[in-house]
């Protein structure tokens, strides 16, 4: 069965032609790829902030700058020969750190939080909404665990639809559709619930994929 795709091969190569001479001025320079694993994380924090107050379409261009450096990280670390195995733990573990920035913004944001620059809250409380986006870190969690806990036990898991990239280009377009006067705010909360519906459900696919995989090995052995 032919897998359905969020972001082809063709668009993801034309993205990573487009930041390599980027990354190849930071190996030459000899920057350390976990200096760019940092920054990314910084930038999510960034990010989140702008997101608790509402500034959906800063909080999309600051998401895409971290998720440059999230890939330039990786292009470094194979250019410089410094890519061991501490450097994919500490990228991954900062790239749920920085989910997690962006998704406590929004939930900040649409559970009322207290603007910076104001004494009281805009009227913004929308309850199911911070259900819809608890959800979508869990379910983006999920999916990190499931491959994780599949590599463990000695398959590899990259199936479904919604892996980090694809969850990122997701939210910086929903964001920029959400600074749209009037009908940004609809187009914000339905791309917070696909993106909770997509990733909670390639967390279940991942689930058959490995059972699937495991039980053809049982009966290879």
């Amino acid at each position: 069965m032919a897998q359905i795709v969020f972001i082809t091969d063709k668009n993801r190569q034309r993205y990573l032609s487009a930041i390599r001479p980027v990354g190849d001025f930071f190996a030459r320079a000899g920057v350390h790829p976990n200096v760019l694993s940092l920054t990314g994380l910084v930038f999510s924090a960034v990010a989140g902030l702008l997101y608790s107050q509402g500034r959906f379409f800063w909080a999309a261009w600051v998401v895409l700058f971290a998720g440059i450096c999230d890939t330039l990280d990786g292009h470094i670390a194979r250019q410089n020969k410094k890519n061991g195995p501490f450097g994919a733990f500490f990228d991954s573990t900062l790239d749920r750190y920085s989910d997690m920035f962006l998704f406590v913004g929004l939930a900040y944001f649409y559970a009322g939080g207290y603007s910076l620059t104001a004494a009281e809250t805009e009227g913004r409380p929308s309850p199911w909404t911070v259900v819809v986006i608890i959800l979508a870190i869990a379910g983006s969690f999920m999916v990190s665990y499931t491959r994780a806990r599949a590599e463990g036990l000695g398959v590899q898991c990259k199936a479904g639809l919604m892996q980090r990239p694809e969850r990122i280009t997701l939210l910086i377009i929903g964001s920029l559709l959400g600074s749209i006067p009037v009908a940004g705010t609809l187009f914000m909360k339905v791309t917070l619930l696909v993106l909770a519906l997509s990733v909670n459900l390639t967390a279940l696919y991942r689930m058959f994929y490995v059972r699937n995989r495991l039980a053809k090995e049982n009966e290879g052995g």
